[in-house]
């Protein structure tokens, strides 16, 4: 499925060239708003408009409905609309998007808190060091549960052309979640080390805290997707 891009890690050794990656990033970006709205200048064709709506509506409909299910579902709804066309009315595929979304706001909690280690000493910087390592686990976790997900939907359509029984179904669905309940349990870790160590209240710990409190939001939802799989 590859529904996201999992984005490579950079190390601290090519700091000047992802400098000059942003700039040109930043460089890319205004040629493509300049391109956008020029584009804007055509608005689609009713056919078009129409074609548009009849495919996603399904879709939004659909993650509606699931979004119910889960304990942020404002949030549910608002960060996987934009994967509509990605998974349609499929429950793995839905599933598999929002493990995505959680990993990649993991990675971006690890990176924050790598930077912020940097900067910190004493108590702070161990506690920080241990949100790093068990963030970074966490995203690997939540990689994880989608790439099971993945082989879920492969396998799927093959499965049921063949009269298979769901154990293997079954058992993917059960990986799936214990990997996104692990991330969790790791999401938790980071939080109560920041308390034992007295960090909490820094001004480091309490953007990290926050960070955590956001991320856990979005694993949840992935992990009450996962459990709305038909089985």
């Amino acid at each position: 499925m590859a529904l996201l891009p999992q984005p490579r890690p950079i190390s601290l050794h090519h700091h000047r060239r992802c400098r000059l990656f942003l700039l040109l990033v930043v460089a890319s970006t205004a040629t493509q708003a300049a391109a956008t709205a020029d584009a804007a200048a055509s608005p689609p064709s009713a056919a078009e408009s129409r074609a548009t709506t009849s495919s996603s509506a399904p879709a939004a409909t659909f993650l509606r409905e699931r979004c119910a299910t889960t304990l942020y579902p404002a949030l549910c709804y608002d960060s996987l609309l934009p994967y509509a066309d990605t998974f349609q009315t499929s429950h793995v595929r839905l599933a598999g998007v929002a493990a995505d979304v959680a990993g990649a706001r993991l990675r971006a909690l690890s990176a924050r808190v790598k930077d912020l280690l940097h900067h910190s000493h004493g108590p702070e910087a161990g506690a920080l060091r241990d949100c790093a390592s068990v963030v970074s686990a966490a995203a690997s976790l939540a990689k994880q549960s989608s790439a099971e997900l993945t082989r879920l939907d492969a396998a799927g359509e093959t499965t049921a052309a063949a009269g298979g029984s769901s154990r293997e179904r079954r058992w993917e669905v059960s990986n799936a979640k214990t990997w996104l309940s692990a991330a969790m349990t790791n999401e938790g870790t980071c939080a109560d080390g920041l308390q034992e160590d007295g960090a909490a209240e820094s001004s480091a710990g309490k953007e990290i805290g926050a960070g955590v409190a956001c991320v856990r939001q979005y694993t949840s939802n992935a992990l009450a997707l996962v459990n709305g799989i038909p089985l």
